[in-house]
């Protein structure tokens, strides 16, 4: 199994730890001014993806910085579009004028998990990603809703793992407002990382196995060890000549639209 490790960026941490993470990891995620980012931000995680060789991708979210984006959210599918375009537009402009591409899209938060509950959602999401972005992947739960929509209407798509998270039964997250949601010891993300290479698969809370089959494995910026964990999470996808991320895409300069 080859993995992509990629990273949530640009969302308010200090630009050292920025720069930290964009030297370990093989896609950023970047915030498009929602539920954070901003002009600025975007610059410079657009320059560091360029210098460091990362794969840009945009990383829309809630219009909520009070709660970071995580908070329960509802949305039209008309709203939910038009977010997409205001953020993805406004990222995928700054990428243009600095000469890179974009790779991929990834949704934050509750988005993320609004999308993967709501069919109409996942299917309006899909469908914008396929008229404005045809060209960008989806990075999307491994075995959610949005990965199976997205794999029927013919899209690019990597299923997506977590490193520092905690899984439920269903293959779904356990909410941040629950114990334990994070992973906080080493040890626990070096055996995640390792059973994902060896077994294709996670465990659950309750110790429940659940197969998975990602083409990337996230780390959060906001986790306090996640410069640590970029540096094991890399270390153990490097350990295998077999189990790498198989090499960075180039990043080109644009001709033309991306």
């Amino acid at each position: 199994m080859k993995f992509d490790l990629n990273c949530d960026l640009g969302e308010g941490e200090p630009l050292a730890r920025t720069r930290a993470l964009m030297r370990r990891v093989t896609s950023a995620n970047v915030a498009c001014g929602g539920h954070g980012g901003d002009l600025k931000t975007m610059e410079a995680c657009v320059r560091l993806a360029r210098q460091h060789g990362v794969r840009l991708g945009a990383h829309p979210g809630p219009w909520s910085r009070s709660d970071f984006g995580r908070g329960p959210v509802r949305f039209a599918p008309d709203e939910f579009e038009l977010l997409l375009l205001h953020q993805i537009g406004a990222l995928e402009r700054v990428a243009e004028a600095n000469g890179v591409r974009l790779h991929h899209i990834k949704l934050h938060g509750a988005l993320y998990h609004a999308s993967d509950e709501n069919e109409a959602l996942a299917k309006r999401y899909v469908a914008a990603v396929r008229r404005f972005w045809s060209q960008a992947k989806i990075y999307a739960r491994a075995g959610g809703r949005v990965a199976r929509v997205a794999r029927r209407a013919g899209l690019v798509l990597w299923e997506e793992a977590f490193a520092d998270r905690s899984y439920r039964d269903d293959g779904t997250l356990v909410p941040r407002t629950e114990p334990n949601a994070l992973l906080t010891e080493a040890d626990l993300v070096v055996e995640r990382v390792r059973r994902l290479l060896d077994e294709g698969e996670v465990i659950a809370a309750s110790g429940k196995h659940i197969v998975v089959r990602p083409q990337t494995l996230c780390i959060h910026s906001d986790t306090p060890q996640a410069t640590q964990w970029a540096r094991v999470v890399a270390k153990e996808l490097h350990r295998d000549p077999g189990a790498t991320s198989g090499g960075r895409d180039a990043i080109r300069p644009i001709r033309g639209r991306a």
